[in-house]
């Protein structure tokens, strides 16, 4: 094993993170509150408030980075909402969206093939729409169609612009009355976060420094990160940062679940499983059943892994919980990648697969698709083709 970065050493820290991924993440706080202004700029179009009694289902559509925010809207939503909300990260929508769905489209470059295909299926079915982007296709397309569109900032990583991705969902719900209001959930999200930050600075030291700490404990071996059900979404973005940050791979499931299936693969040799290290995502507030299978799943897991480490969730309501262990994954992958003395920020396999994708030239299939709708639409808008 190659000799790793001082994680104390500040001057190396900047010389191996080129592009200032830490310095992103521990200031994402700041973001929430930006995110929040831009979703109350967006003018709701009175077609689309008409349809709110009607909405059946929220479906998010995006892919990778840009999915996350449905995903842990999803997550957070589903022990409270009225309305089953899903996310959808493929061409097509499932075939039960319809004019009675409302479909949040996300792509943070505006330029995702799978989530323009998405939009255009969206439009089709007459479902209500609402874009979040920074530009590109999606833009054009909503500017074409008349579609509400959220126009965030450009220039960074999708995976870096959770805020931007996740807030004008829950405004744009809370807008059309399908969700209370979020703000004191919010502002205790910002709270949570910039305390995080604070404790977890490269000036803070090692010894101090969790998730410095908690990187070094996972280098040289795959991380399966387990999370209670309500995490699940939690656990995947670990998982995801984990991959394109600090370029491992990661696995994570969540409870109940595991514990019906993968925790009988723990009964392979430790040859095999010392491979492996474990992060359990937990709560203070887990009810006794949980627990008790947690604990179980840990006895058993101790015995096999070559780490076995826990992470507790911060904050009083669901939602900090959930940000503040995104948080903490989020800085565990970049000290790791810098420890590891790799740019947290390249993610040259996925520009490699994005090259060979532009290939097929669907982007221009998909211009043409939104041609024939502008054609087809009256008075030259979305909105009045999809009449009520």
């Amino acid at each position: 094993m190659s000799k790793l970065v001082d994680l104390n050493d500040l001057t190396e820290i900047k010389n191996v993170d080129k592009s200032g991924m830490l310095d992103l993440y521990l200031r994402i706080h700041e973001s929430y509150k930006e995110a929040t202004e831009l979703s109350y700029r967006v003018d709701l179009p009175e077609a689309l408030v008409k349809r709110r009694r009607s909405i059946d289902y929220v479906v998010v559509a995006g892919a990778g980075g840009s999915l996350i925010g449905g995903e842990l809207l999803k997550d957070w939503l589903e022990e409270t909402a009225f309305i089953p909300i899903l996310t959808c990260d493929d061409y097509k929508l499932p075939s039960y969206v319809s004019r009675s769905s409302l479909v949040f489209v996300v792509s943070y470059s505006g330029e995702t093939e799978e989530t323009l295909s998405a939009f255009v299926g969206a439009i089709k079915k007459g479902c209500a729409v609402v874009a979040v982007t920074s530009g590109g296709h999606l833009e054009a397309f909503c500017r074409t169609l008349n579609v509400p569109c959220v126009i965030v900032p450009k220039g960074l990583p999708p995976r870096g612009a959770l805020p931007y991705l996740f807030v004008p969902l829950t405004i744009f719900l809370e807008r059309l009355n399908v969700i209370p209001s979020s703000s004191e959930e919010l502002n205790e999200v910002v709270s949570v976060l910039k305390e995080i930050s604070r404790a977890n600075a490269p000036e803070v030291p090692l010894e101090e420094n969790f998730t410095k700490a908690l990187a070094l404990k996972l280098n040289g071996t795959i991380p399966m990160i387990y999370g209670l059900k309500r995490y699940r979404s939690v656990a995947h973005r670990w998982k995801t940062q984990l991959n394109e940050n600090a370029k491992i791979p990661c696995i994570c499931e969540s409870f109940l679940r595991l514990t019906h299936n993968e925790i009988v693969g723990w009964e392979a040799p430790r040859r095999l499983t010392k491979k492996f290290s474990v992060v359990f995502l937990r709560d203070l507030d887990e009810p006794p059943e949980v627990t008790r299978r947690v604990e179980a799943t840990k006895a058993i897991v101790m015995k096999k892994a070559n780490k076995v480490l826990e992470v507790y969730a911060q904050g009083k309501g669901l939602l900090s919980k959930m940000f503040s262990l995104v948080h903490i994954g989020d800085l565990v992958s970049i000290y790791l990648a810098i420890a590891r003395g790799i740019d947290p920020k390249p993610t040259r396999a996925i520009d490699k697969i994005k090259l060979e994708l532009s290939k097929l030239e669907t982007i221009k299939r998909i211009e043409a698709e939104v041609e024939r709708l502008t054609c087809k639409s009256i008075n030259g808008g979305y909105l009045s083709y999809v009449k009520d």
